[in-house]
């Protein structure tokens, strides 16, 4: 087993080993939040002062700030995940912290033109996945679905 194998099977119960695939080599270049904006060249932080981020967001980690950041590049929210000709999407998974309102980011996925979608596992590789296969514990669920033009 490679290391993003264990990893999936200790915190995403949901994900069985036949449900993903890895398609990219362990890199630390770059995380979810870039991975998902198609960048795979900085590592994107709100909570790291010389990390990259973009000036007009908070550099906080909310589902505000991060409903901000997916808005400056060109995406809107909408309620459906499915695949739709002509768009791309992005999903942004929160946990609770006991809460109502207090829902904290903890990952990102994009959608694939197959209707997959794409994940960044920290560190480790890129995966190919169904939407709520990485819902649980450690990443929580999907908040938020956003849409841009794939001709932006």
């Amino acid at each position: 087993m490679s290391t993003v194998d264990v990893w999936l099977a200790n915190h995403c119960p949901n994900l069985s080993p036949g449900q993903y695939q890895i398609i990219s080599p362990k890199t630390s270049d770059y995380n979810c939040i870039a991975w998902a904006a198609e960048e795979d060249d900085r590592w994107w932080d709100p909570t790291d002062p010389y990390g990259y981020w973009l000036d007009e967001v908070p550099r906080e980690l909310t589902l505000p700030a991060f409903i901000k950041l997916y808005q400056m590049l060109g995406y809107e929210p909408c309620d459906s995940a499915k695949l739709e000709p002509g768009w791309q999407r992005v999903a942004i998974y929160t946990r609770n912290n006991g809460e109502p309102d207090d829902a904290q980011p903890t990952h990102v996925a994009r959608q694939l033109p197959n209707g997959r979608w794409t994940s960044k596992i920290g560190e480790l590789e890129d995966i190919e996945h169904e939407l709520n296969a990485l819902r649980g514990f450690y990443y929580g669920k999907v908040t938020q679905i956003f849409k841009r033009s794939i001709n932006t």
